[in-house]
């Protein structure tokens, strides 16, 4: 498989008709917004993540869209599907299924909810990746799953045949050290995190799976792309305009305030599914600010 560093957009799923239970996917708008990062040089998209409304699509739109992107940038970067669930049996069906469909690699996050232990752990991610034979990425998010994959148990999962990197998002940049000591040189050790991101790779990092790549693809892959060749002072001044977006892209729950700037850039239409609302009146004006600051175009 293609080596994956550098920015890797976890892409939003556009949509229209507002904020309903089911507002409709944008096939339209999700062509251009592919095409748009594969000409700002993002390095890999990541299809139907967190950011790409994966907990309110059904698995025919989940796989739908999969294929899409897959079938959209036509080998010319990785795709990386997400195909975590709470339950091992739905984590394996998704992942054997973005197999089918083409994916370069998949993206699994630690079961949410149920609040497995580091033993659970173990056994849920070693069970997918011994049932279906494509790259999986682990990723640990306890800010959203409630379930913390400690760097002990990534490092025995990083034993495991198909299980190739971890996606950190705990902006916790002690962990990094730890597993670069414990995992094998070739695991790829990807940042969760966008505030931490560059310090990340420049600790030794492979790169990001980034929120603020939907925005601003073209600036995360050049400092990405600088913080990989150890240009610690370029990357800073790279990073340095974005860094209000890496912040308040989250005032509110993503994909929430992420959508609102794509949409305000002209990127997508206004279109998000509940319980997910639009952003409200008292934080667009820092989304804006946000936006402007990095040096981006608004179009409304």
């Amino acid at each position: 498989m293609a080596i994956l560093r550098g920015s890797m957009v976890a892409i939003v799923t556009p949509m229209r008709g507002g904020v309903t239970p089911d507002s409709a996917v944008d096939w339209d708008r999700f062509a251009s917004l592919v095409d748009h990062h594969l000409a700002a040089g993002t390095d890999a998209i990541v299809a139907v993540g967190t950011t790409g409304e994966s907990a309110t699509l059904n698995e025919e739109e989940h796989c739908a869209a999969i294929e899409f992107v897959v079938r959209r940038v036509a080998g010319r970067i990785p795709v990386i599907a997400g195909t975590g669930a709470n339950s091992t049996t739905e984590a394996i069906q998704l992942t054997a299924r973005a197999k089918e469909l083409g994916a370069e690699a998949c993206l699994l996050v630690t079961p949410y909810y149920n609040k497995p232990t580091q033993e659970g752990l173990y056994l849920h991610h070693k069970a997918v990746a011994e049932a279906v034979a494509i790259p999986q990425i682990l990723y640990n998010v306890p800010g959203r799953t409630a379930c913390d994959m400690l760097p002990e148990t990534i490092a025995r999962l990083a034993k495991v045949p198909n299980i190739i990197g971890v996606k950190e998002a705990t902006g916790d940049l002690s962990r990094l050290a730890k597993l670069r000591e414990t995992c094998a040189p070739d695991f790829v050790l990807l940042s969760g995190d966008d505030a931490t991101a560059r310090e990340f790779i420049l600790a030794g990092g492979h790169g990001v799976i980034s929120v603020t790549a939907n925005v601003a693809p073209r600036a995360m892959h050049e400092m990405c792309k600088a913080a990989l060749a150890g240009d610690a002072a370029a990357a800073a001044r790279l990073d340095a305009p974005l860094a209000a977006l890496h912040r308040d892209l989250f005032c509110e729950a993503n994909p929430i305030p992420v959508k609102w700037a794509a949409h305000a850039m002209g990127l997508i239409d206004e279109g998000i599914r509940l319980p997910l609302t639009w952003l409200s009146a008292a934080c667009e004006p820092k989304v804006r600010a946000a936006v402007e600051q990095a040096g981006l175009k608004l179009v409304s």
